[in-house]
């Protein structure tokens, strides 16, 4: 079985995984591909390439803001990523993908040309108007996967 979990910084997400590995793959040989999904460098709502500076002027940023940008975002991705392969060692077979975008679509597209048999996201359990507003990853994947996609929710927090 060939499957995706969408990864990020959140513990929702970290604890989707760790479900599908305790309760998905039995021992038998399956490969997880791991997910992670920025979004792409942008300073004030524009491409990196070019920042408004004022009224008809355009300056561009030098490539040393672009590049430490994007080493910090590859810095953040690899940091999650490392902490969900020790999720997965032992347990099952895991390889990483980092790619640039908007989750939703990403997760939706890189299920669809790696023909895998589940795409797996954990869920953050946002209220109807918070997810009318914020969107959400799972609603959007949900609807427009190609593959059957799995939801996995956090544990209800006892308040007793």
């Amino acid at each position: 079985m060939r499957v995706i979990v969408g990864i990020d910084e959140s513990d929702e997400s970290l604890y989707a995984l760790e479900w599908a590995t305790n309760n998905l793959f039995n021992g038998e040989p399956n490969l997880v591909t791991l997910v992670h999904v920025h979004p792409p460098s942008k300073r004030y709502g524009v491409s990196p390439s070019a920042i408004p500076a004022g009224p008809g002027v355009t300056a561009f940023p030098s490539t040393g803001v672009v590049d430490s940008e994007r080493r910090a975002e590859e810095q953040i991705s690899a940091a999650v990523l490392s902490r969900a392969l020790e999720m997965c060692s032992n347990k099952v077979k895991a390889e990483t993908l980092i790619v640039e975008g908007d989750p939703k679509d990403m997760l939706c597209e890189i299920s669809e040309q790696m023909k895998v048999d589940l795409l797996i996201v954990g869920s953050r359990g946002l209220g109807r108007i918070k997810r009318a507003f914020l969107g959400s990853v799972s609603d959007y994947c949900a609807h427009h996967a190609k593959c059957p996609t799995l939801i996995v929710k956090p544990p209800t927090k006892d308040l007793s």
